[in-house]
């Protein structure tokens, strides 16, 4: 019961009416390396997750129920056997690694920011490696997502100042696995003058994250307690990072973004509602136009993955109309979850492409009968900007 087990299954019940299957597989419990036990008993399920001695014991207690164990580890494969009669058999056989594992295993030193091997303490404070520097199974697409945040980041550092302290707002930090990382990235690997302020509305969150940020003695690490439309505790703001932020917060801190101009925005979109409770039907808004996307619009699920790219597709042009270029990536891989849009944009001052992106979302919000609060919000800065010009 370490970080290369995989997955086990107890089946195989010596009586009827009592438990009849457990599935187990890792999980992270509070921040540290566990497994959850999902126990099948007459057409229920009941969950339990324990730490590695805890799900041992209940594992060979449920044995005495259950005669048969299959499990799978990174190594190998077992089966382990109980006769009526109590006799234990235990067949093991090695197993190949999959095959993007085996790539993964060879090429990590050279494909990711941080190196599996090199203990991050917040990495290890946050279940993700282990003491040694080992990457958690169960932990292993937080490592890569994290990764590959740090790869977005990457990406625009030419666009951050080297000559004076940069300011980097996190709306929405949660848990803040990645803004303990781009600190660590920016500051400690980068040497860069780095100042990061997360903000969440959970005091516990705020209470805890704050608590190891003393500890790893990030003194330009603060977090903050409060609501994004809220903020004004900056005055210049080089980057806003907002991940899933839910619903219309993104738009609230976009234009935030926009506002401080921002050299860099990185936004990952949550739970798109507003657009959706706007869109209507062709029958019920009277305009035929829209019998063209009946198939989509009918049906409940469609109609609100439509409203979703609709509503990030004119994020992203209302932030070209405010002079960013704008790329929308894949954050991380779909079979992940299917929240994984990422929107970037870097400033470039630039009048290209405003005109169109202006006659863009003019289009859009008329062809569906929207008004998103982007839309709102952007509105309100220019004539705020067009009244101080006055």
């Amino acid at each position: 019961m370490n970080e290369e087990f995989l997955s086990a299954v107890l089946s195989n019940p010596r009586s009827k009416g009592g438990i009849s299957k457990v599935k187990v597989r890792p999980v992270s419990c509070k921040g540290a390396a566990g497994f959850q036990l999902e126990i099948f008993r007459n057409n229920q399920a009941f969950h339990e997750n324990l730490d590695a001695h805890g799900a041992y014991e209940r594992l060979v207690s449920y044995m005495e129920e259950l005669r048969q164990l299959q499990m799978e580890t990174c190594r190998e494969s077992y089966t382990v056997l109980v006769s009526k009669k109590g006799k234990i058999t235990v067949r093991r056989k090695k197993r190949t690694l999959p095959k993007e594992r085996e790539v993964l295993s060879h090429n990590r030193e050279k494909q990711y920011i941080l190196r599996e091997g090199e203990a991050v303490p917040f990495l290890v404070d946050l279940g993700v490696m282990t003491k040694e520097g080992k990457i958690v199974h169960s932990r292993f697409d937080k490592f890569r997502q994290i990764n590959r945040f740090l790869e977005f980041i990457e990406d625009v550092l030419p666009k951050l100042p080297r000559d004076r302290e940069v300011t980097v707002l996190d709306f929405g930090c949660g848990k803040s696995y990645l803004t303990f990382a781009m600190y660590y990235y920016l500051h400690e690997i980068k040497k860069y003058d780095i100042r990061i302020i997360g903000l969440d509305l959970k005091e516990e969150v705020i209470r805890r994250c704050s608590s190891l940020a003393a500890r790893y003695g990030y003194e330009k690490l603060t977090f903050l307690e409060g609501n994004i439309a809220d903020y004004t505790g900056a005055d210049r703001v080089d980057m806003v990072v907002t991940l899933h932020a839910c619903d219309t917060a993104t738009d609230y801190a976009l234009a935030k973004a926009v506002g401080w101009d921002a050299k860099v925005i990185l936004s990952v979109p949550c739970c798109q509602h507003e657009l959706n409770s706007q869109m209507q039907r062709a029958e019920k808004c009277g305009d035929e136009r829209l019998l063209a996307l009946e198939p989509v619009m009918r049906y409940g699920l469609l109609k609100e993955r439509m409203a979703a790219l609709v509503t990030d597709g004119l994020r992203a042009q209302y932030l070209e109309r405010a002079g960013y270029h704008v790329q929308v990536l894949e954050f991380i891989d779909m079979e992940h979850t299917p929240k994984n849009i990422l929107i970037r944009g870097v400033k470039t001052g630039s009048a290209e492409g405003r005109k169109c992106a202006e006659e863009n979302i003019k289009a859009c919000e008329d062809f569906f009968h929207i008004s998103p609060t982007i839309g709102r919000l952007s509105t309100d800065k220019r004539v705020e900007d067009e009244q101080e010009k006055a």
